[in-house]
Protein backbone atom coordinates (compact mmCIF):
# COMPACT_ATOMS: atom_id res chain seq x y z
CA UNK A 1 0.00 0.00 0.00
CA UNK A 2 1.00 3.75 -0.51
CA UNK A 3 2.49 5.15 2.56
CA UNK A 4 2.51 9.39 2.74
CA UNK A 5 4.15 11.44 5.16
CA UNK A 6 1.82 13.39 7.50
CA UNK A 7 4.38 16.60 6.31
CA UNK A 8 2.72 15.95 2.90
CA UNK A 9 0.45 18.96 2.63
CA UNK A 10 -3.36 19.38 2.99
CA UNK A 11 -5.82 17.06 2.44
CA UNK A 12 -7.60 19.07 -0.31
CA UNK A 13 -4.88 20.33 -2.36
CA UNK A 14 -3.92 18.60 -6.10
CA UNK A 15 -0.25 19.06 -5.03
CA UNK A 16 1.89 17.96 -2.01
CA UNK A 17 4.83 19.24 -0.42
CA UNK A 18 7.38 16.56 0.72
CA UNK A 19 9.35 16.90 4.12
CA UNK A 20 11.66 14.71 5.96
CA UNK A 21 11.03 13.02 9.51
CA UNK A 22 11.69 13.72 12.82
CA UNK A 23 14.67 14.02 14.64
CA UNK A 24 16.89 11.13 15.04
CA UNK A 25 15.09 7.79 15.16
CA UNK A 26 15.35 5.59 17.97
CA UNK A 27 15.56 1.50 17.75
CA UNK A 28 12.73 0.69 20.05
CA UNK A 29 9.27 0.06 19.60
CA UNK A 30 6.91 0.97 21.82
CA UNK A 31 2.64 0.99 22.87
CA UNK A 32 4.40 4.27 24.21
CA UNK A 33 3.05 5.07 27.54
CA UNK A 34 6.00 4.28 29.95
CA UNK A 35 6.72 7.88 30.97
CA UNK A 36 2.94 8.40 32.10
CA UNK A 37 3.61 6.60 34.93
CA UNK A 38 6.67 8.74 36.09
CA UNK A 39 4.37 11.85 35.98
CA UNK A 40 1.35 11.05 37.92
CA UNK A 41 -1.12 11.61 34.58
CA UNK A 42 -3.15 9.22 33.39
CA UNK A 43 -2.03 6.71 30.84
CA UNK A 44 -4.86 8.21 28.08
CA UNK A 45 -2.98 11.18 28.27
CA UNK A 46 -0.18 10.06 26.86
CA UNK A 47 0.34 8.27 23.34
CA UNK A 48 -1.18 4.69 23.67
CA UNK A 49 -1.10 2.00 20.65
CA UNK A 50 -3.42 -0.03 22.68
CA UNK A 51 -6.29 2.39 22.52
CA UNK A 52 -6.34 2.07 18.57
CA UNK A 53 -8.84 -0.39 16.95
CA UNK A 54 -7.52 -3.13 15.55
CA UNK A 55 -6.18 -2.79 12.42
CA UNK A 56 -6.18 0.83 12.44
CA UNK A 57 -1.65 0.75 12.85
CA UNK A 58 -0.17 -0.39 10.51
CA UNK A 59 3.34 -1.99 11.64
CA UNK A 60 5.14 -1.42 14.68
CA UNK A 61 5.09 2.28 16.59
CA UNK A 62 8.75 3.12 16.75
CA UNK A 63 9.58 6.11 18.86
CA UNK A 64 12.38 8.35 18.14
CA UNK A 65 13.96 11.60 19.56
CA UNK A 66 12.33 14.64 18.14
CA UNK A 67 12.37 18.55 18.35
CA UNK A 68 9.23 20.09 18.75
CA UNK A 69 7.78 23.52 17.32
CA UNK A 70 8.82 25.70 20.68
CA UNK A 71 11.94 23.95 20.75
CA UNK A 72 11.37 21.33 23.55
CA UNK A 73 13.48 18.20 22.77
CA UNK A 74 11.13 14.95 23.52
CA UNK A 75 10.55 11.61 22.86
CA UNK A 76 7.56 10.97 19.73
CA UNK A 77 6.35 7.93 18.24
CA UNK A 78 6.22 7.47 14.99
CA UNK A 79 2.43 5.45 13.65
CA UNK A 80 1.73 4.89 10.59
CA UNK A 81 -2.14 4.48 10.27
CA UNK A 82 -4.24 2.35 8.05
CA UNK A 83 -5.77 5.25 6.08
CA UNK A 84 -9.36 3.53 5.93
CA UNK A 85 -11.74 2.94 9.01
CA UNK A 86 -11.28 -0.40 10.30
CA UNK A 87 -15.12 -0.76 12.01
CA UNK A 88 -17.53 1.24 9.87
CA UNK A 89 -18.39 1.21 6.64
CA UNK A 90 -17.88 4.09 4.05
CA UNK A 91 -20.31 6.29 2.23
CA UNK A 92 -23.31 6.35 0.84
CA UNK A 93 -22.09 9.96 -0.49
CA UNK A 94 -24.37 11.68 -3.09
CA UNK A 95 -27.46 11.44 -3.88
CA UNK A 96 -28.65 9.67 -7.23
CA UNK A 97 -31.97 11.91 -7.86
CA UNK A 98 -33.74 14.58 -6.23
CA UNK A 99 -35.76 12.49 -4.68
CA UNK A 100 -33.30 10.23 -3.11
CA UNK A 101 -34.29 10.04 0.43
CA UNK A 102 -31.55 11.08 3.39
CA UNK A 103 -31.14 7.33 3.95
CA UNK A 104 -29.11 6.35 1.00
CA UNK A 105 -27.19 9.49 0.70
CA UNK A 106 -24.81 11.14 2.77
CA UNK A 107 -24.03 14.65 4.65
CA UNK A 108 -23.09 18.23 3.94
CA UNK A 109 -21.84 20.75 6.19
CA UNK A 110 -20.34 24.10 5.24
CA UNK A 111 -19.01 26.00 8.48
CA UNK A 112 -22.89 26.64 9.47
CA UNK A 113 -25.03 24.15 9.33
CA UNK A 114 -25.24 20.27 8.97
CA UNK A 115 -27.43 19.09 5.91
CA UNK A 116 -29.17 15.97 4.72
CA UNK A 117 -27.29 15.59 1.17
CA UNK A 118 -30.79 14.16 0.10
CA UNK A 119 -32.30 14.64 -3.69
CA UNK A 120 -34.52 17.67 -2.15
CA UNK A 121 -31.20 19.28 -0.77
CA UNK A 122 -29.35 19.09 -4.35
CA UNK A 123 -32.84 20.33 -5.91
CA UNK A 124 -32.85 23.33 -3.73
CA UNK A 125 -29.28 24.56 -3.84
CA UNK A 126 -30.07 27.77 -6.26
CA UNK A 127 -32.73 29.05 -3.38
CA UNK A 128 -30.48 27.16 -0.72
CA UNK A 129 -27.26 29.39 -1.69
CA UNK A 130 -29.32 32.29 -3.66
CA UNK A 131 -27.16 31.61 -6.41
CA UNK A 132 -29.38 30.70 -9.63
CA UNK A 133 -26.25 29.08 -11.59
CA UNK A 134 -26.87 25.86 -9.47
CA UNK A 135 -27.88 22.96 -10.97
CA UNK A 136 -26.64 19.45 -9.69
CA UNK A 137 -29.26 17.54 -11.82
CA UNK A 138 -30.68 17.00 -15.44
CA UNK A 139 -34.14 17.27 -17.12
CA UNK A 140 -35.43 14.11 -15.80
CA UNK A 141 -34.06 14.51 -12.22
CA UNK A 142 -30.90 12.48 -12.11
CA UNK A 143 -27.93 14.10 -10.16
CA UNK A 144 -24.62 15.27 -11.93
CA UNK A 145 -22.16 12.62 -10.11
CA UNK A 146 -18.61 11.90 -10.24
CA UNK A 147 -18.90 8.61 -11.24
CA UNK A 148 -15.95 7.76 -13.20
CA UNK A 149 -12.36 7.92 -12.26
CA UNK A 150 -11.82 10.71 -14.61
CA UNK A 151 -14.46 12.89 -13.21
CA UNK A 152 -13.29 12.18 -9.88
CA UNK A 153 -9.85 13.53 -10.76
CA UNK A 154 -11.06 16.57 -12.34
CA UNK A 155 -13.44 17.59 -9.78
CA UNK A 156 -11.75 16.61 -6.95
CA UNK A 157 -9.14 19.59 -7.02
CA UNK A 158 -8.61 22.98 -6.46
CA UNK A 159 -9.01 24.27 -10.15
CA UNK A 160 -12.18 22.05 -10.83
CA UNK A 161 -12.52 21.34 -14.61
CA UNK A 162 -15.14 22.96 -16.13
CA UNK A 163 -17.11 19.93 -17.41
CA UNK A 164 -17.57 18.58 -13.50
CA UNK A 165 -19.04 22.19 -12.51
CA UNK A 166 -22.37 21.50 -10.91
CA UNK A 167 -21.46 17.78 -9.78
CA UNK A 168 -21.90 16.37 -6.33
CA UNK A 169 -18.76 14.77 -6.08
CA UNK A 170 -18.02 11.57 -4.32
CA UNK A 171 -14.70 9.20 -4.81
CA UNK A 172 -14.30 5.51 -4.23
CA UNK A 173 -11.21 3.54 -3.02
CA UNK A 174 -10.66 1.63 -6.41
CA UNK A 175 -10.27 5.11 -7.85
CA UNK A 176 -7.03 5.93 -5.55
CA UNK A 177 -3.84 4.65 -6.66
CA UNK A 178 -3.61 1.05 -7.25
CA UNK A 179 -6.95 0.91 -5.79
CA UNK A 180 -5.28 1.03 -2.36
CA UNK A 181 -5.77 3.46 0.96
CA UNK A 182 -3.49 5.76 1.41
CA UNK A 183 -1.65 5.09 4.59
CA UNK A 184 0.08 8.12 6.32
CA UNK A 185 3.06 8.46 9.41
CA UNK A 186 1.98 10.74 12.05
CA UNK A 187 4.83 11.53 14.14
CA UNK A 188 3.21 12.24 17.36
CA UNK A 189 4.91 13.70 20.90
CA UNK A 190 4.12 10.53 23.34
CA UNK A 191 3.87 13.56 26.44
CA UNK A 192 2.53 16.72 25.09
CA UNK A 193 3.47 19.51 25.75
CA UNK A 194 2.08 23.32 26.02
CA UNK A 195 2.77 25.93 23.33
CA UNK A 196 3.07 29.28 24.25
CA UNK A 197 0.63 30.08 22.27
CA UNK A 198 -1.98 28.01 19.87
CA UNK A 199 -1.70 26.99 16.22
CA UNK A 200 -4.66 26.81 13.86
CA UNK A 201 -3.83 22.95 12.75
CA UNK A 202 -0.49 21.34 12.18
CA UNK A 203 1.26 24.29 10.03
CA UNK A 204 2.82 21.69 7.55
CA UNK A 205 0.43 18.74 7.27
CA UNK A 206 -2.45 20.91 7.75
CA UNK A 207 -4.23 18.47 9.57
CA UNK A 208 -5.48 18.29 13.01
CA UNK A 209 -4.28 14.60 14.09
CA UNK A 210 -5.27 10.81 14.01
CA UNK A 211 -8.61 8.82 14.69
CA UNK A 212 -8.40 5.69 16.44
CA UNK A 213 -10.10 3.94 13.65
CA UNK A 214 -7.13 4.98 11.23
CA UNK A 215 -8.31 7.94 9.58
CA UNK A 216 -7.14 11.32 9.17
CA UNK A 217 -8.82 13.67 11.12
CA UNK A 218 -8.13 17.12 8.30
CA UNK A 219 -8.61 20.82 8.70
CA UNK A 220 -11.51 22.38 7.49
CA UNK A 221 -12.51 21.04 3.87
CA UNK A 222 -11.93 24.32 1.68
CA UNK A 223 -16.01 25.22 1.04
CA UNK A 224 -15.84 28.33 -0.20
CA UNK A 225 -13.71 26.70 -3.08
CA UNK A 226 -15.88 24.28 -3.51
CA UNK A 227 -19.09 25.85 -3.52
CA UNK A 228 -17.31 28.32 -5.75
CA UNK A 229 -17.05 25.63 -8.57
CA UNK A 230 -20.86 25.22 -7.82
CA UNK A 231 -19.80 21.71 -6.45
CA UNK A 232 -20.80 19.59 -3.43
CA UNK A 233 -18.21 17.46 -1.75
CA UNK A 234 -20.44 14.85 -0.39
CA UNK A 235 -19.15 13.60 3.27
CA UNK A 236 -20.37 10.23 4.61
CA UNK A 237 -22.48 10.16 7.41
CA UNK A 238 -19.34 9.45 9.32
CA UNK A 239 -18.04 13.05 8.08
CA UNK A 240 -15.47 11.67 6.15
CA UNK A 241 -15.16 11.72 2.08
CA UNK A 242 -11.68 10.51 -0.74
CA UNK A 243 -9.76 12.78 -2.89
CA UNK A 244 -6.83 11.67 -4.61
CA UNK A 245 -4.42 13.07 -2.68
CA UNK A 246 -5.21 11.79 0.97
CA UNK A 247 -7.50 9.33 0.18
CA UNK A 248 -10.63 8.95 2.62
CA UNK A 249 -10.39 11.43 5.31
CA UNK A 250 -12.53 13.11 7.93
CA UNK A 251 -13.45 16.96 7.69
CA UNK A 252 -16.61 16.53 10.85
CA UNK A 253 -16.86 14.00 14.05
CA UNK A 254 -20.08 12.10 13.98
CA UNK A 255 -19.32 9.72 16.34
CA UNK A 256 -18.84 6.60 14.09
CA UNK A 257 -16.32 4.27 14.73
CA UNK A 258 -13.72 2.85 17.18
CA UNK A 259 -14.04 4.98 20.53
CA UNK A 260 -12.08 4.21 23.58
CA UNK A 261 -13.41 2.80 27.12
CA UNK A 262 -16.21 4.18 29.11
CA UNK A 263 -16.96 8.04 29.43
CA UNK A 264 -16.69 9.40 32.73
CA UNK A 265 -19.33 11.86 33.92
CA UNK A 266 -20.14 14.72 32.41
CA UNK A 267 -17.03 13.46 29.91
CA UNK A 268 -17.19 11.98 26.33
CA UNK A 269 -15.36 9.09 25.12
CA UNK A 270 -12.22 9.34 23.23
CA UNK A 271 -11.67 9.24 19.83
CA UNK A 272 -8.11 10.12 18.72
CA UNK A 273 -5.11 12.23 19.14
CA UNK A 274 -4.37 15.51 17.79
CA UNK A 275 -1.08 16.17 16.11
CA UNK A 276 0.37 17.84 19.64
CA UNK A 277 -0.40 14.47 21.86
CA UNK A 278 -3.51 15.25 23.59
CA UNK A 279 -6.01 13.12 23.24
CA UNK A 280 -9.74 14.24 21.33
CA UNK A 281 -12.78 12.96 22.78
CA UNK A 282 -16.22 13.18 21.02
CA UNK A 283 -18.62 16.76 21.41
CA UNK A 284 -19.97 17.25 24.53
CA UNK A 285 -23.37 19.15 24.16
CA UNK A 286 -25.94 20.88 26.31
CA UNK A 287 -25.16 21.28 30.05
CA UNK A 288 -22.17 19.33 29.69
CA UNK A 289 -20.88 22.00 27.49
CA UNK A 290 -21.36 24.84 29.47
CA UNK A 291 -20.09 22.76 32.73
CA UNK A 292 -16.79 22.22 30.65
CA UNK A 293 -15.42 25.52 30.16
CA UNK A 294 -13.66 24.38 27.40
CA UNK A 295 -10.20 27.07 26.27
CA UNK A 296 -9.95 28.23 22.99
CA UNK A 297 -8.63 25.65 21.70
CA UNK A 298 -12.02 23.15 22.81
CA UNK A 299 -9.74 21.87 25.53
CA UNK A 300 -9.80 21.26 29.11
CA UNK A 301 -8.57 19.39 31.98
CA UNK A 302 -10.12 16.78 34.36
CA UNK A 303 -8.49 14.91 37.15
CA UNK A 304 -9.49 11.73 35.08
CA UNK A 305 -8.11 12.33 31.96
CA UNK A 306 -5.43 14.92 31.82
CA UNK A 307 -6.09 18.03 29.05
CA UNK A 308 -7.70 17.25 26.29
CA UNK A 309 -9.74 18.17 23.61
CA UNK A 310 -13.80 17.80 22.61
CA UNK A 311 -14.61 18.37 19.30
CA UNK A 312 -16.25 20.56 17.46
CA UNK A 313 -19.80 19.79 16.27
CA UNK A 314 -19.24 18.88 12.52
CA UNK A 315 -21.61 21.78 11.56
CA UNK A 316 -18.60 23.83 12.45
CA UNK A 317 -16.20 22.18 9.20
CA UNK A 318 -13.27 22.43 11.75
CA UNK A 319 -12.83 19.28 14.10
CA UNK A 320 -10.89 22.03 16.49
CA UNK A 321 -10.37 25.79 16.56
CA UNK A 322 -6.23 25.17 17.48
CA UNK A 323 -4.00 22.97 18.68
CA UNK A 324 -2.87 24.28 22.26
CA UNK A 325 0.68 22.16 22.33
CA UNK A 326 3.65 22.06 20.43
CA UNK A 327 4.32 20.01 17.59
CA UNK A 328 6.50 17.93 15.95
CA UNK A 329 8.04 20.23 12.98
CA UNK A 330 10.16 19.28 9.94
CA UNK A 331 11.19 22.64 9.07
CA UNK A 332 9.25 21.97 5.88
CA UNK A 333 6.66 24.83 4.54
CA UNK A 334 4.83 26.26 7.20
CA UNK A 335 0.66 27.20 6.23
CA UNK A 336 0.21 23.72 5.06
CA UNK A 337 0.03 23.35 1.16
CA UNK A 338 2.26 24.93 -1.45
CA UNK A 339 0.85 28.39 -2.84
CA UNK A 340 0.10 27.30 -6.52
CA UNK A 341 -0.69 30.66 -7.66
CA UNK A 342 2.56 32.17 -6.24
CA UNK A 343 4.73 29.41 -7.34
CA UNK A 344 3.34 29.40 -11.61
CA UNK A 345 3.92 33.52 -10.67
CA UNK A 346 7.68 32.53 -10.24
CA UNK A 347 8.35 30.31 -13.28
CA UNK A 348 5.93 32.91 -15.63
CA UNK A 349 3.46 29.79 -16.54
CA UNK A 350 -0.68 29.43 -15.47
CA UNK A 351 -1.38 27.90 -12.17
CA UNK A 352 -3.66 26.00 -14.58
CA UNK A 353 -0.44 24.64 -16.41
CA UNK A 354 1.24 24.04 -13.26
CA UNK A 355 -1.22 21.95 -11.83
CA UNK A 356 -1.93 20.31 -15.08
CA UNK A 357 2.04 19.16 -15.46
CA UNK A 358 1.53 16.76 -12.69
CA UNK A 359 -2.08 15.48 -13.39
CA UNK A 360 -3.38 12.79 -10.85
CA UNK A 361 -0.31 10.50 -10.40
CA UNK A 362 0.44 10.53 -6.56
CA UNK A 363 2.58 10.75 -4.90
CA UNK A 364 3.44 13.85 -7.41
CA UNK A 365 6.53 13.08 -10.04
CA UNK A 366 8.83 16.14 -9.71
CA UNK A 367 10.82 14.77 -12.67
CA UNK A 368 8.02 14.23 -14.68
CA UNK A 369 6.59 17.39 -14.35
CA UNK A 370 9.57 19.36 -14.66
CA UNK A 371 10.25 18.05 -17.83
CA UNK A 372 6.54 18.96 -19.09
CA UNK A 373 7.64 22.35 -18.12
CA UNK A 374 11.05 22.97 -19.74
CA UNK A 375 12.37 23.27 -16.26
CA UNK A 376 14.68 21.69 -14.01
CA UNK A 377 13.22 19.30 -11.00
CA UNK A 378 15.16 21.71 -8.72
CA UNK A 379 13.55 24.92 -9.96
CA UNK A 380 10.19 23.19 -9.53
CA UNK A 381 10.82 22.33 -6.11
CA UNK A 382 12.40 25.79 -5.13
CA UNK A 383 9.38 27.74 -6.91
CA UNK A 384 7.05 25.57 -4.68
CA UNK A 385 8.77 25.08 -1.59
CA UNK A 386 9.27 21.86 -1.12
CA UNK A 387 12.58 20.61 0.62
CA UNK A 388 14.73 18.00 -1.14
Amino acid sequence: MKIRSIILAGACCAVTALAAGCGNSGSSTSTAADSAATTGQSQQHAFEADHFAKGAIVGDVVTESCTLSGGTKTTCASVTVAGYPTSYAVGPFCPRTITTPASDAGIWFDGTGLYNLDGPFIENLATFYDDSEWKLYDSQGNVNVTDTKAAFAGAARPDVLPQYQNHCVEGRLAWLTDGKAIQTTAVIPLQPVKASSPSSAHPESGNFGISLDGVILAEAAPVDAILGAHTIAAFDDCGGHFNPVAGYHVHGVMGCGHLEGDATAGETQMLGYAMDGYPIHLPLKGAALAAAKLDECNGHSTAGEGYHYHANSAAKNAILPCLAGEYVSTGGQAGGPPDLAAAAAKLGITETRLTDAFGTTMPPDFAKAAKTLGITEAELKTALGVAG
